[in-house]
């Protein structure tokens, strides 16, 4: 880990000007460097090489500079251009300290000082730096030594040794950034990265949505369309600024006690510091993201967008200033949204008290679980047709402990079955008894701090706690004959997501958006069609939840994150409630619109609130590409948003109403269009059990650890092919290591193939090297089994191609597997063997044309597989790829095997044909397994075929004498009436032959002297015939007897008959057998 803060003292000088979002942007670039180039960051640092800054305007510029694969920027001292390769490859002596290196990488940056900040997209940047000197480097888009390395291929395939030098080479290739724009291109496909919380480690929910978005930015690549997976990081207000904090409290200070402006630093330092570490991670997974277009929600570009649209949507009316009942954060002292409020089950008290009627003797019994709320009731409800309370209604009772005296109000709302029927109201601090007060103009007193500690409101109790001041006010109760009595409870307790503590409900003023127009918007975007969810079943809770949202709090009153751009008029009103107020973008233009509206004299004061954290994210997919600028032909925003082709928000149905309908909502209402067309939902990954994973209960599977142990390839294979949309997944680690173990199968086929090409000419080599698709022509010259095999791994390419465009990942990936484990391995692979030794003892023309052939064929299957299976398990499949015959730098962007609208052609008759062949081999295997003929052994085989058949069968006399172990000179293929005929000779003279009936027209007969020791059989069975003999007859004896049929329990003697019918069974079995061995 490549920690930068170390050296940030030396490096203060140099980016003191710098925005907070730049400085930490820096940091990360340099940390970065020094853990994926310690060569180059060395050079750097040292002085020995100089980074050409004289033409950067921004950190990404900077970035696409140094991570440049084939135009390096640097010089040497002295003059000449260091060759960049040369550089990572050379290990450096001695390597200075990381966060010395790293400090002094920025402080090599200096002349990038002042830099202008950030702006969305990639039209405002001003180019790469200059190249300083020509060099002559090795190519940089070699791929590592660790996959093109000369020498046989190992018999193992090293995950370990491949997995991070092929990410970095594709990485520094460029490969996962779209193709550049040119006109008349293909419509491009889009993913936006759901963006992981800035503080957030890697966990199993990473994993999966890497695998599966990976899988579909991967694939559209192969397909020739420009592909963006933006990915960025969220800077999740709430768990960072909580983070921070508790730094701060370790130190002996707190936020308050700094300021706002030093604590923000503070923010900005740790996200220097710790922010990259969960893009690194990403990274591990093989995630093929655009990093060059990596975003943040804070970062300047985004936090433009973000003031845009809450001016836009306070210009259409659509945000407003309020109090209302909020869910209020005691501990973080923010309001928290409803989704953001977690219940749980919990045991607690029902407290029953009396509620005195005013100059009267009576008391209405009443019950509360929050004693403490007694305090800020204002009426006492009874039902309107109870007539145990109807005299009492107008009346008044007096509050307990302070004397006050409220009405007793009549409202349906009221059950008069649950409990006593009477229901305390307390406007201030409940939701219910809010609505209820807005509808009886009851008063509304709040009896909470901010800290959840009681206020002036609360009299003696001032101050407390709100669970002190519960205990104490109960006590207090009990003295004065109050209370009645104290039930266990169980009940649905409110806690904050983030900090666990227990939510309160308080009457507070806030900033809201009106979300009603926008949600119908959104309903109507599924029901119409023009965005789809995957699974279906989800659409019906959209629609719930959309039909039944509520306004949305987007004031948080926290310090990190956006802050809201209100300006307050100063000395209008009390701040920030009933104050005069702008909204504007910036300071500059809050000014210009307050002195138009309250003249020249006017001051301001931005709201000290930030806006929820879903807010900015609700803009990602828009904002990330440069909204609300960057538009025009060839930019992002017109190529991966407003022209784009189809767009897929893959992600969690855990967050469908945190994200995914907020991003509906705002894009819609803000651009007119909606983000995506499809929502792909995919589950939550368990244990092997089912359970959810936890620490608590231990059966947290690190993805990391997984990693280390199976590679990157085998898990994100299990997680994909285990996938069904919106089911949680069970992973087990059996299922990845048999996915490892897939993987090796693979490379091993693979090594098989390139054994055998050691040898062939150039002119070959290069024919193999040509993958276009085989014609009709190409394939009708070929063999049967050739043509099978060709047809099926066509049909699958046809399959998997649907499978993926309609987002059914599981089966496409197992239909792959299946394919390469149980028809190209298992069969093609095996023929072929008879085609390749063949040529190796004979130079016959016609042998070695059927070599070349079968050469041909292993090469087309086994390339068209290894792009089928490239987006599931890209590493191997590019380290195996890079070892063969090919065309192109990278598997991961050469071609689909298949175009759009493109059909591959499938012989049906060959695959008819070799079906047949596959099932009478499968015939002899089974007769072998049930007569346990030695695995080694070779048998003797006679079959009978008609027409064409037969002559298929007898031109793949050799492959069908490999796959059923029979000698070639044993094996005879002929007429079916001659084969018949001589199996009948065969039987009379002798035990009769086993008789395999294959299908119409194609028989099959094994003599048994083939398949068995006849002197050791007889023995067995004659052996077996006794036992089985004297079983019968205890048995029968058995159930001769009166004794035992009228007094056992009649399942006893139903078993005892059963087992007799199967003795009987086995006895007459084991008597023909020994009959058909005697002749």
């Amino acid at each position: 880990r490549a920690a930068a803060l170390g050296a940030l003292p030396h490096t203060r000088t140099h980016t003191q000007k710098l925005s907070p979002a730049q400085h930490s942007q820096l940091l990360s670039l340099a940390s970065s460097l020094v853990a994926t180039n310690p060569s180059l960051a060395e050079g750097i640092a040292t002085g020995r090489v100089s980074p050409d800054v004289r033409g950067v305007r921004s950190v990404r510029d900077l970035h696409k500079v140094l991570s440049s694969p084939s135009d390096p920027t640097m010089r040497l001292k002295g003059g000449f251009a260091p060759s960049l390769g040369l550089l990572r490859a050379r290990t450096p002596t001695p390597t200075p300290p990381r966060t010395t290196v790293a400090g002094s990488v920025l402080s090599a940056m200096k002349p990038l000082n002042p830099m202008p900040r950030l702006r969305g997209g990639r039209s405002g940047m001003l180019g790469s730096l200059r190249c300083i000197a020509t060099n002559d480097s090795k190519n940089a888009n070699a791929p590592p030594e660790c996959v093109s390395g000369g020498g046989e291929m190992p018999p193992q395939y090293d995950f370990a040794s491949v997995e991070e030098p092929l990410y970095e080479w594709w990485e520094k290739s460029g490969y996962f950034q779209p193709t550049e724009y040119q006109k008349g291109e293909k419509k491009s496909y889009v993913l936006p990265m759901p963006p992981p919380n800035v503080t957030g480690g890697l966990h199993m929910g990473h994993a999966m949505f890497v695998a599966l978005q990976d899988i579909l930015a991967r694939f559209h690549r192969m397909r020739g369309k420009p592909t963006l997976w933006l990915p960025g990081t969220d800077h999740a207000g709430i768990a960072t600024q909580l983070l921070v904090e508790r730094q701060l409290n370790s130190e002996g200070t707190s936020r308050y006690e700094i300021g706002r402006e030093a604590f923000l630093e503070r923010v900005w330092e740790w996200k220097g510091e710790k922010g990259g570490y969960i893009t690194q991670q990403l990274r591990r997974l093989g995630a093929s993201a655009d990093w060059t277009r990596e975003r943040f929600t804070m970062d300047d570009g985004l936090s433009e967008a973000v003031s845009e649209a809450f001016v836009q949507l306070h210009d259409k009316g659509l945000v407003y200033r309020g109090e209302y009942m909020v869910n209020w954060s005691p501990n973080l002292q923010t309001a928290v949204s409803d989704l953001e409020v977690e219940y749980t089950e919990e045991q607690g008290k029902l407290y029953f008290f009396k509620y005195p009627i005013a100059g009267s003797e009576e008391f209405l019994s009443v019950a509360t679980t929050r004693p403490e709320t007694i305090l800020g009731d204002t009426a006492v409800c009874v039902h309107p047709e109870d007539e145990r309370y109807k005299h009492l209604i107008g009346k008044k009772v007096v509050v307990p402990m302070q004397g006050r005296e409220i009405p007793v109000i009549a409202d349906t709302y009221v059950d008069m079955e649950f409990g006593t029927g009477c229901l305390k109201i307390t406007p201030g601090h409940d939701p219910n008894d809010y609505e209820i007060g807005k509808r009886h103009s009851l008063e509304t007193i709040n009896i909470m701090n901010r800290d959840a500690t009681l206020n002036e409101n609360c009299g003696a109790y001032q101050g407390l706690d709100r669970f002190e001041a519960r205990a104490k006010l109960w006590e207090d109760m009990e003295k004065e004959g109050l209370t009645i009595e104290v039930k266990p409870h169980m009940q649905r307790v409110p806690r904050s997501q983030r900090g666990g503590e227990v939510i309160e409900p308080l009457i507070s003023t806030q900033w809201f958006v009106w979300t009603k127009g926008m949600a119908d918007k959104g309903i109507e975007s599924v029901r119409s069609g023009k965005l789809k969810i995957i699974p279906e079943r989800f659409e019906k809770t959209w629609y719930n939840w959309l039909e039944n949202i509520h306004d949305w709090c987007v004031s948080r009153q926290l310090w990190w994150g956006h802050r809201i751009p209100v300006y307050h008029v100063e000395g209008s009103g009390e701040f920030p409630t009933t104050t005069d107020y702008v909204v504007a973008r910036n300071e500059k233009e809050a000014y210009e619109k307050a002195k138009a509206k309250f003249g020249d004299d006017v001051k301001l004061r931005q709201d000290d609130d930030v806006l929820d954290t879903w807010f900015s994210s609700g803009l990602w997919p828009f904002s990330t590409v440069g909204w609300p600028g960057n538009k025009g032909e060839g930019s992002d925003f017109e190529r991966f948003y407003a022209n784009r082709g189809s767009s897929c928000l893959e992600t969690g149905y855990d967050i469908l109403f945190f994200w995914v309908a907020r991003m509906v909502m705002l894009g819609e209402e803000l651009t007119g269009q909606i983000p995506f067309d499809t929502v792909y939902m995919h589950g939550l990954v368990r244990d092997a059990q089912g359970k959810k994973m936890s620490k608590t209960t231990g059966n947290v599977i690190d993805p990391l650890d997984t990693i280390a142990q199976f590679g990157t390839d085998a898990l994100r294979y299990t997680l994909c092919t285990g996938v069904t949309p919106g089911l949680d997944v069970p992973l087990d680690p059996k299922r990845i290591e048999s996915n490892r173990n897939f993987a090796n199968k693979l490379w091993n086929s693979a090594r098989f193939i390139m054994g055998n090409l050691k040898d062939i000419s150039a002119e070959e080599w290069a024919e193999l090297s040509d993958n276009k698709p085989m014609t009709k022509e190409d394939m009708d010259a070929l063999p049967l089994p050739e043509r099978y095999i060709v047809s099926q791994v066509h049909t699958l390419v046809m399959e998997v191609t649907a499978q993926l465009e309609a987002y059914t990942f599981g089966q496409a990936g197992d239909q792959v597997q299946t394919f390469l484990w149980d028809e190209f391995a298992d069969w093609y692979l095996e023929i072929s063997k008879t085609r390749i030794f063949a040529a190796q003892k004979s130079d016959a023309p016609e042998v070695q044309a059927a070599a070349r052939r079968a050469r041909r064929v292993l090469m087309y299957v086994l390339d068209t597989s290894l792009r089928l299976l490239h987006p599931y398990m890209p590493y191997v499949t590019e380290a195996i790829w890079q070892r063969t015959p090919h065309t192109g730098d990278a598997l991961m962007v050469s071609r689909w095997p298949v175009d759009v609208g493109e059909t591959l052609h499938e012989d049906s008759e060959a695959v008819l044909q070799f079906k047949t062949f596959q099932a009478l081999v499968r015939g002899v295997r089974n007769a072998r397994a049930e007569y346990k003929v030695d695995p080694g052994k070779k048998i003797s085989a006679s079959v009978g075929a008609e027409g064409e058949l037969l002559e298929q069968i007898r031109a793949e006399s050799a492959a069908l004498g490999l796959l059923i172990k029979a000698d070639e000179a044993d094996l005879k293929i002929q007429d079916l009436a001659a084969t018949k005929a001589s199996a009948a000779q065969m039987g009379a003279a002798g035990p009769k032959p086993v008789h395999l009936v294959v299908g119409e027209g194609l028989e099959a007969f094994l003599p048994m002297s083939g398949l068995v020791d006849f002197e050791k059989e007889v023995k067995r069975l004659t052996k077996q015939l006794e036992a089985l003999k004297k079983e019968t007859e205890g048995l029968e004896k058995r159930l001769g007897s009166k004794g035992f049929t009228d007094k056992a329990p009649p399942e006893v003697v139903a078993e005892a008959k059963r087992l007799l019918e199967d003795k009987l069974e086995q006895l007459a079995t084991v008597e023909q057998s020994l009959k058909d061995l005697q002749g």
